[in-house]
């Protein structure tokens, strides 16, 4: 019986790591072929499926050329929002003596007030740097390129992981091959941990379980 538990726990004591290096396998370029650019000569020295002006220009657009990436994500998001009700009514009868019986007409006399007075307010602010190179997987018909790639660290105790995907305009490629995040269209990024150090930011399955259970 004690084995058999060890034999349970051990994996999801390691759950991190086993599921980023199964995420890892993901990212392992599929390269898709696409049809050689005619180089039939037309008297111009600029042709179709050229990469440049010049012979020098080494920016990827073909499959399994490399691409860098520049991160350049900045964001930064602020809402505030306020509101305040107020509402005052009173009411005063009077009645004719005989039917008052004597009573004090103030007695009928009746007032209410309300107010309400409400505020919030949130912020945020989101910042990743750095390069990656990454692979162009697919050359569309349009001539966009299609890139994927990742890069793995491994730190004392644990692993960090960048991630990224997404579709490239060959013009917003820089004449150095490198092209900023921000011009990539349908751009999956993720920076991930897994192992000791990024478990220990995050609650284990037992008590996640529990939570959802008895969220109160």
């Amino acid at each position: 019986m004690t084995k058999a538990i060890l034999v349970l726990i051990l994996p999801l004591a390691a759950c991190s790591t086993y599921v980023e290096d199964r995420a890892s396998a993901n990212y392992e370029p599929i390269y898709v072929a696409a049809p050689a650019p005619s180089a039939t000569p037309s008297g111009s020295i600029y042709f179709d499926g050229a990469r440049g002006l010049f012979t020098s220009d080494r920016r990827a657009a073909a499959v399994g050329d490399v691409l860098t990436v520049q991160f350049v994500e900045r964001f930064q998001a602020s809402k505030s929002q306020s509101a305040n009700a107020g509402r005052n009514s009173s009411f005063e009868a009077s009645l004719p003596s005989v039917l008052a019986g004597g009573f004090d007409s103030a007695g009928l006399s009746s007032s209410t007030s309300e107010s309400f007075s409400g505020r919030g307010g949130a912020a945020q602010s989101n910042s990743f740097t750095g390069r990656l190179s990454v692979s162009v997987v697919r050359v569309m018909p349009n001539g966009h390129l299609e890139v994927m790639g990742q890069k793995r660290l491994t730190l004392n105790n644990g692993n960090e992981y960048v991630r990224l995907t997404g579709i490239v305009r060959p013009e917003d490629i820089g004449p150095d091959n490198v092209v900023s995040s921000d011009r990539i269209a349908h751009a999956d990024i993720r920076y991930v941990g897994a192992g000791d150090t990024a478990d220990t930011a995050r609650h284990g399955w037992l008590s996640r379980a529990v939570t959802v259970a008895n969220p109160l």
